[in-house]
């Protein structure tokens, strides 16, 4: 069969070029193994969507040459770094979706060729949200400001900052900006929390911009952990104290915890708020709206004071005691009322303690961090991912996902087919995205990392990603805009009801 090609100049692949062409060798020695590259893209799941997977060999050779195939098409890149153009690479994708595109990596030394085991990467038909947006933070525990809020379009490499902490933090003022989240990935019904210098949250509600302060006498604190209610104008937070302590023996090296937290709910149209869950006895965090907007999904761990010490110091010296279990809450919105909690799944019998509850959009499958003890599993190199089965009550490691280190934060895509998340395992200090393709009888497929144009660049790039959320488009408001709002507004201030009015 003739094939049809399709030439592209490889980025950073010039001098490779230059002596060898884009040519596939017509001769050459079969090697049994895969290749050694980064990231380790072999044989994974990918959307039809997303951009190219950009790789480089990790092992010594003179020349290099990569082939994708599928059917009659082929991409061939020449170079070290195999870096398929975004067009060419989603002619290819389209043609291949649902089937396999065919990797072939062809290593040159001593005037030898040889040809690597060839993998494969699985085209889902399945696609993914076009956007992704994340915080951007230096691994560090004593500067913070030097932080933003980043929008990237996973079709293509393309990033843009959305919130800017500088245009408001100074050495003498700093702040940090935190916590964004949408109301059912839609770019237009977002928020995000300031703290400190300028500190509220603002809200975006289609197209309108504000700023509010959560502060009330009848509250715990502001707003920390928000949940978006999927169709009303209904957000619910977790109010916290938090503090964060160090260990000089533990491989975890911080702790970040609460010595106290409850639930709260804020009508968005009415600026109003109340308390959902406010026992002094119980450390609520980490609320999430079912799909159906009929329950609300919490994590709470028990937990009495009976030292003469301060509450914070006390919650260090038990930080192990610590176990959060996952609950619901019904909810009524005609009346706006929630019912008695029920517990969904017991991790304190275990020994073990459940954070970040997700439910998947079908409302099938429940997806949680399991860690030792505590409720800021990020910190945690034993944390892993778990799935349970809302319908069976079957509840599992997700073991095509978990690896030797942390798998905390983690978010759905719209259509339930893909999970992102938060994962330390390339090298136990950075948190990045990766992606796994979950099928119906929820089988997650092994996860492949964000995409970038130089395959190199995590590596490179010295900061962590945290709290990947999917989003259906781009978030058109600026980074100037949000600071504007941030620093000449104080903020309307929320007022306290002891319940919500009918929003319908």
């Amino acid at each position: 069969m003739i094939m049809k090609y399709i030439h592209l100049l490889c980025l950073g692949a010039l001098l490779a070029l230059a002596s060898c062409g884009t040519k596939v060798p017509d001769s050459f020695i079969e090697d049994e193994h895969l290749p050694k590259i980064y990231p380790d893209y072999t044989d994974v799941t990918i959307p039809v969507n997303i951009a190219p997977l950009s790789f480089q060999l990790e092992q010594e050779a003179d020349e290099v040459v990569t082939r994708f195939s599928y059917g009659d098409m082929e991409l061939v890149c020449g170079g070290v770094k195999a870096q398929p153009s975004v067009d060419d690479w989603h002619q290819l994708t389209a043609a291949a979706q649902g089937h396999d595109i065919t990797v072939e990596v062809f290593a040159c030394n001593g005037g030898q060729w040889k040809r690597f085991k060839p993998f494969a990467y699985h085209v889902s038909a399945d696609s993914i949200d076009a956007y992704l947006c994340y915080r951007l933070i230096s691994p560090s525990y004593v500067t913070y400001e030097e932080l933003t809020l980043n929008q990237r379009c996973l079709e293509t490499y393309d990033e843009k900052v959305m919130v800017d902490n500088l245009l408001c933090s100074t050495e003498q003022d700093g702040q940090c900006v935190n916590c964004h989240n949408f109301q059912q990935y839609n770019p237009e019904r977002m928020l995000f929390h300031a703290r400190q210098n300028h500190g509220g949250t603002i809200m975006v509600y289609d197209g309108k911009v504000s700023k509010v302060n959560m502060r009330n006498d009848s509250l715990l604190s502001a707003g920390v952990y928000p949940t978006w209610h999927p169709t009303l104008p209904l957000v619910v937070f977790s109010t916290n104290k938090t503090g964060q302590s160090f260990h000089t023996r533990h491989k975890n090296k911080i702790e970040v915890f609460d010595s106290a937290s409850d639930i709260i709910a804020y009508d968005v149209r009415n600026n109003e708020v109340t308390n959902i869950e406010n026992d002094s006895t119980e450390f609520e965090v980490f609320p999430f709206w079912a799909p159906d907007g009929k329950s609300l999904y919490y994590c709470s761990a028990h937990f009495e004071f009976r030292d003469t010490v301060s509450k914070d110091v006390e919650v260090i010296r038990r930080y192990s005691e610590l176990h959060y279990n996952i609950y619901r809450k019904s909810f009524d919105a005609e009346t706006m009322t929630f019912g008695p909690r029920q517990l969904v799944f017991d991790a304190d019998t275990l020994g073990k303690s459940a954070t970040l509850p997700r439910i998947s959009p079908d409302g099938r499958f429940l997806v949680f961090t399991l860690g030792n003890y505590g409720c800021f599993h990020i910190w945690h190199h034993e944390a892993d991912l778990w799935m349970l089965n809302l319908a069976t009550g079957e509840c599992k490691p997700m073991e095509g996902i978990n690896s030797d280190d942390t798998e905390s934060y983690h978010s759905w895509s719209s259509n339930g087919r893909w999970l992102v998340v938060s994962t330390r395992r390339e090298d136990g200090n950075f948190t990045r995205p990766f992606f796994a393709h979950v099928d119906q009888q929820g089988r997650a497929s092994k996860p492949f990392a964000l995409p970038q144009a130089d395959p190199d660049y995590h590596r490179q790039f010295m900061k962590s990603y945290n709290i990947p959320e999917f989003v259906s488009g781009p978030v058109e408001i600026t980074p100037q805009r949000f600071a504007d709002v941030l620093k000449n507004d104080e903020g309307e201030p929320v007022k306290y009801v002891r319940k919500l009015k009918n929003i319908h």
